[in-house]
């Protein structure tokens, strides 16, 4: 009886994944031909194939459909780093755990670039996916603060506190290993993006945190080119 419970209940969370994945997808393709203005959630709904009930058992708002789509990948990542093996570092612990949430990175990237069309074409939804965003990394700093030792007390995050408060509370090391995680991932596939008929996107990936591990060193004649 527990394994099927437990098969019904893993089956129920692809599901979920699923819906959410289709409301993302709707919106950012419909947001990308209309304008993100132009979209309502009753045709986001449609065009995913469920109702607008449904929708907000997903999203509170609107627009969080365009700057949360990110929500459950980076609690995935947090929990990797939390579970993984205790002889990684730090960086290589990160490492991990955002390779395993990028492995389809190179079968979605037009649905990324899509999204990345979106936010700059509005303002107010790039704004608000900054802010997301900056939660998400100070989140991910606790969490990195957490496997090394370095929170000064209980979870920020379970406390109340706003962000501003929060970043006081964190050592250097877990903030700046967030920030550098997050902006090395934005690089590899900016990168990988530009040069799809010649790289493979999980090569670049693993090249940014080697050079990020050997402290980025001067590149050679070879690796500059690149």
């Amino acid at each position: 009886m527990r394994e099927k419970d437990a098969a019904e209940g893993g089956l129920r969370e692809r599901k979920k994944r699923a819906t959410r994945a289709a409301l993302v997808e709707a919106a950012v393709r419909l947001a990308a031909e209309h304008g993100a203005e132009n979209v309502t959630v009753e045709a986001i709904s449609e065009a995913a194939g469920v109702s607008p009930r449904t929708f907000f058992n997903y999203f509170d708002a609107r627009d969080d459909v365009f700057v949360m789509i990110g929500a459950e990948s980076s609690t995935r990542i947090r929990r990797g780093v939390l579970e993984a093996p205790s002889g990684l570092s730090p960086l290589e612990a990160l490492r991990e755990a955002m390779a395993a949430e990028l492995a389809e990175v190179e079968q979605e990237h037009e649905l990324w670039s899509l999204h990345a069309e979106v936010l700059r074409s509005s303002p107010h939804l790039l704004v608000r996916g900054l802010c997301v965003h900056m939660a998400d990394e100070i989140e991910l700093a606790e969490t990195l603060a957490e496997r090394v030792g370095s929170r000064p007390g209980g979870r920020a995050e379970d406390s109340g506190e706003e962000d501003g408060q929060r970043r006081p509370a964190l050592d250097l090391y877990p903030r700046l290993l967030a920030a550098v995680g997050s902006t090395a991932v934005r690089v590899a596939v900016e990168h990988w993006c530009a040069r799809q008929d010649e790289l493979v996107f999980t090569d670049v990936f693993r090249e940014v945190f080697e050079q990020l591990a050997a402290g980025l060193p001067a590149p050679s004649e070879d690796v500059g080119r690149r």
